[in-house]
């Protein structure tokens, strides 16, 4: 996401880094390419226009002219005015006293129901909430069956099908169902269209009347830029939203639609979409996002998915061995699955500071998750005793494993190869004093980017 937006700004920034001191041209200079940087990132021109003068109105002054490092000053002042612009502070739901509703609402094809279950994962496993989900679709064909299927999925209970019911009766009685089965939260996923009319709007109106929701939130694509925005602004006109839900968000190469909608709307975004799986929606911080746009990167966020992902105990069993410079294949094994939930290997390095400078230098075959899904082949396919011991694994073993995960020896001597530099590091470690020392030293990239993915 934002890929465009951070290559430019970057860009800018590193130009101005060069120079060191700055004059008023040098920085009206970089006023008018981070002006085209956000144009062509499909931001609404009237926001563009407001976030350009008030950078202007900071930057152009005697905190910037006169300060030491100038350069960081005005990068500085684009961070927080893009804080600013995406909405300051990240922006909690609001529950009231259970059950509470949430309805959801948005155009046909904008990933709704989907939305809707993750929402109900995210708050039943991070929340801790018991939360029953309703459809409210009678016009879409298998609608209903769909969020039936993926509350299961998300291990989350839904309201029970009956049919000939129009919107209101499920309302009813889904609102029924979570008072007395004492639900923490009701999601009400209503229907789509197309296109904004009237009858989609009288619709959420009656039902919005009869719940009383908490919270309205509107499921945007985040891909069909100011089309988004501008749906947020109709439906906030018509039924009153709370908050926005951009999803495909990680297809969003510019982004317009997340540093628009905000100052458009004067709505939050409240989560955001960032994958296809039940897991991938993500609560929406802007300071975490502003870092990214300017490959400050969001270590934090990083660090929670991990938390989320990882069992405590493996952790803590694994933590332990690499200590104690342990590392065999079994925990190679659980470190690549480890980094398959976190979105693979393109998903970390999107979340580390200034990645954005190393990918011409990073070797683009080394992030392809196929590579991942070999690399746990070729280990299944070897024995207990081989994992334990990788250094019985000579030619016909390899031939055997190769043959046995459709890979090549090339590929099963790589992962060998990989395997031991890592022993080496976590051997080097421990005689420095251990696993502190080494997450010290790893700390800095590229030296600490993981083996076949430093600068070549």
């Amino acid at each position: 996401m934002f890929e465009g937006l951070t290559e430019r700004l970057t860009g800018v920034f590193d130009r101005l880094r060069r120079r060191g001191t700055l004059s008023e041209r040098d920085v009206e200079e970089a006023l008018r390419e981070i002006r085209i940087a956000l144009l062509e990132a499909d931001v609404a021109l009237p926001v563009v226009k407001d976030f350009v003068r008030e950078v202007r109105e900071r930057a152009i002054g005697q905190e910037v002219i006169r300060s030491v490092t100038p350069a960081q000053m005005v990068v500085k002042i684009v961070h927080d005015r893009l804080v600013e612009l995406l909405g300051g502070a990240h922006a909690e739901l609001r529950l009231g006293n259970p059950p509470a509703v949430i309805l959801m609402a948005g155009l046909q094809g904008s990933g709704k129901t989907t939305t809707t279950a993750k929402l109900a994962r995210h708050l039943d496993k991070r929340g801790r909430k018991r939360v029953l989900v309703a459809s409210l679709d009678v016009r879409r064909p298998a609608a209903q069956e769909q969020l039936a299927t993926l509350a299961r999925q998300a291990g989350v209970e839904s309201l029970p099908i009956v049919p000939g019911e129009d919107a209101l009766a499920i309302t009813r009685r889904a609102l029924e169902r979570a008072r007395r089965g004492g639900f923490d939260v009701l999601i009400l996923d209503t229907a789509g269209r197309l296109h904004v009319d009237e009858e989609l709007m009288a619709e959420l109106e009656a039902v919005r009347r009869l719940a009383q929701p908490a919270e309205v939130l509107l499921v945007a694509d985040a891909l069909t830029g100011q089309v988004a925005v501008e749906v947020a602004r109709t439906f906030d006109e018509r039924i009153g939203i709370t908050g926005v839900v951009l999803t495909r968000l990680d297809g969003d190469a510019r982004g317009g639609a997340a540093l628009s909608v905000r100052a458009v709307t004067g709505k939050p975004i409240k989560f955001v979409g960032v994958g296809e799986k039940l897991e991938d929606l993500q609560p929406f911080h802007p300071e975490r996002m502003a870092s990214r746009i300017l490959d400050m990167g969001d270590v934090v966020s990083l660090v929670e998915r991990a938390a989320e992902t990882m069992e405590k105990e493996e952790a803590e069993r694994l933590a332990r061995r690499m200590a104690k410079g342990r590392f065999d294949l079994n925990d190679l094994r659980k470190q690549l699955d480890q980094v398959r939930r976190l979105g693979g290997m393109k998903g970390i390095l999107a979340q580390l500071p200034g990645i954005n400078r190393l990918k011409k230098q990073i070797d683009a075959s080394r992030l392809d998750e196929r590579l991942i899904v070999r690399q746990c082949a070729i280990i299944d396919s070897m024995t207990p005793e081989e994992r334990r011991h990788p250094e019985i694994i000579h030619a016909s073993r390899k031939r055997r494993i190769a043959a046995g995960s459709g890979t090549t020896v090339q590929e099963v001597n790589r992962l060998l190869k990989q395997h031991r530099e890592m022993q080496k590091v976590l051997k080097r470690a421990k005689k420095a004093g251990g696993l502190d020392r080494l997450m010290g030293a790893m700390g800095t990239p590229p030296a600490g980017l993981p083996p076949g993915m430093r600068p070549h």
